[in-house]
């Protein structure tokens, strides 16, 4: 299914969504059209093609219709290496995508019911529905880079605990790489290489903690820790929920998740092996992220995820020792800015910037730790964006070049 233009070929776009896949027997979106192709026959070619090649890159959104699909058919319309193969969405049949994303109606683009062949597919789903699907569109020789929690967690037994199902495909799961790039960007290039190559990106709640707490973990610091976050309502998704109605929202802040939330095991997991990097040896070398006590609220605001992290660090610290350890881990990243005055979410909203304030308490024994993220760019569709460039070996910020928007 190609995606329909208003336009000339000139407009490239994508999308993204939180809604459901389209129903079938067996509850299996139907492929486009000649996908009993090998990837060899289509000249997809596994490994080094992605990496490097020549031509635009197609690119496929499985679920276009939610708000990460409206960020990223905005950000994908100024990349320059992308062209749009088709979008999928649930219950569409030729339906433009102004019924979904008013904002993006000049573009001209149609949502579909199938799942296009492309170099890349985005997929953005509830849980468990990527997964059902991975095997059929690596099978064709397509990149899967998926928005949803279904490829983030390393181990097949975690999904019954935090998810609720058994993953139906423990062997691509096995292969995944966590999409994070400023922690897993050489594994993120060498996926380049497989012939199924699957992307789990990571959730939004995760990117700005663990962005913020991996040089702490590197260092083997972090003895105990709390994650103390907020999000705006755009994070809960678009699906029609009475807690989410304006009325309830609206002058309100509401904890939500207390012990509970799946956001924990993606924390646990990835600044765990922070310490295994930082050449400690043991996971437990941070004894604190074996446990994360995190706290998410909800707050009346549309986008934006301020994570306040309180950590009691393993032994005594300078705020000189800080600053390096933050310094030597981001001078070189283009998303990530350390600064020198709290961050707020209006500092990086629209942009897939991640800004992050580190100070150690001089009235007490605790390190804390700012971050502020855009949840709908650098907490999914920008990061997506910028996990697909490294992955095709194009400029990590082709596409992402924006600055955010103000007031």
């Amino acid at each position: 299914m190609a995606a329909t233009r208003s336009r000339p070929d000139d407009i490239r776009a994508g999308a993204s969504s939180e809604e459901p896949s389209p129903a079938r027997p067996g509850g299996v979106p139907q492929l486009a059209s000649g996908t009993s192709q090998s990837a060899s026959e289509r000249g997809l070619g596994p490994g080094p093609s992605r990496s490097g090649r020549a031509g635009a890159i197609t690119v496929g959104i499985v679920g276009a219709t939610g708000y990460a699909g409206g960020e990223l058919v905005r950000l994908l319309l100024h990349h320059s290496g992308v062209r749009l193969a088709g979008l999928q969405g649930r219950n569409r049949e030729d339906q433009p995508i102004a019924a979904s994303h008013p904002h993006l109606g000049a573009t001209g683009l149609v949502v579909g019911r199938t799942i296009p062949e492309a170099d890349a597919i985005f997929t953005a789903l509830p849980h468990g529905a990527a997964a059902e699907l991975a095997a059929a569109i690596t099978a064709r020789g397509s990149a899967l880079l998926d928005i949803g929690p279904d490829f983030r967690l390393h181990d097949p037994a975690d999904y019954p605990r935090w998810y609720g199902f058994d993953h139906p495909a423990p062997e691509l799961l096995a292969a995944a790489v966590y999409g994070l790039p400023e922690l897993h960007r050489d594994e993120i290039r060498a996926a380049a290489d497989r012939p199924a190559a699957v992307i789990g990106l990571p959730g939004c709640y995760p990117t700005v903690a663990i962005l913020a707490l991996a040089p702490l973990a590197r260092a083997g610091l972090i003895g105990d820790l709390v994650v103390d976050a907020m999000s705006g309502v755009s994070g809960a998704g678009r699906e029609l929920r009475q807690d989410l109605l304006f009325s309830e929202v609206n002058e309100s802040v509401r904890a939500y998740g207390m012990f509970t939330h799946r956001h924990t095991a993606e924390m646990e997991q990835e600044l765990g092996q922070q310490g295994e990097r930082g050449g400690l040896g043991s996971r437990g070398a941070n004894p604190g992220v074996a446990s994360v006590d995190f706290l998410p609220h909800l707050i009346p605001m549309t986008r934006g995820i301020l994570a306040t992290c309180h950590v009691r660090p393993t032994r005594p610290v300078t705020q000189a020792e800080v600053d390096a350890m933050y310094d030597e881990a981001y001078r070189d990243e283009p998303f990530v800015q350390v600064v020198a005055d709290p961050p707020s979410t209006r500092h990086v909203y629209g942009s897939n910037l991640c800004r992050i304030w580190a100070r150690v308490d001089p009235r007490g024994s605790r390190i804390l730790v700012l971050g502020v993220i855009d949840n709908l760019v650098k907490g999914a569709a920008g990061q997506a964006v910028q996990a697909l460039n490294v992955l095709f070996g194009l400029p990590e910020t082709t596409g992402l070049e924006q600055y955010p928007i103000a007031p």
